[in-house]
């Protein structure tokens, strides 16, 4: 399967997965709310499941052959990036939901 179309199917799924809580919670700052929440609880996983990826792949790509040991720098140093990246998503995701939609009513996204 080429990227782009694996990445679109992730989207899809993830959109669909977020309709189906949005459809059941109602009103606009339950669903942000319960979004904040899901990526506070997700992306910490997936971020250090892509460290250590990255580290046995790029581990692997030592033992090998030099056009391999390359590949497998640029795919080390993508879930490196990809790691940091969902971090960051995870540091700045309350503060920027809380500047966007206002304090009215405060969004709550502590996983419990």
């Amino acid at each position: 399967m080429n990227k782009p179309v694996a990445i679109i199917a992730v989207l899809l799924a993830l959109g669909i997965s977020f309709a189906q809580t949005t459809v059941v919670l109602g009103t606009l700052q339950e669903a942000v709310s319960a979004l904040c929440i899901q990526a506070k609880s997700l992306l910490p996983v997936v971020a250090m499941l892509m460290l250590i990826f990255g580290g046995v792949v790029y581990a692997a790509g030592q033992m090998l052959g030099a056009e391999t040991r390359s590949r497998a720098n640029v795919w080390a140093t993508a879930c490196l990036t990809g790691a940091l990246i969902a971090i960051l998503i995870v540091v700045v995701a309350q503060p920027a939901l809380q500047l966007l939609y206002g304090e009215q009513g405060t969004i709550g996204c502590e996983v419990v």
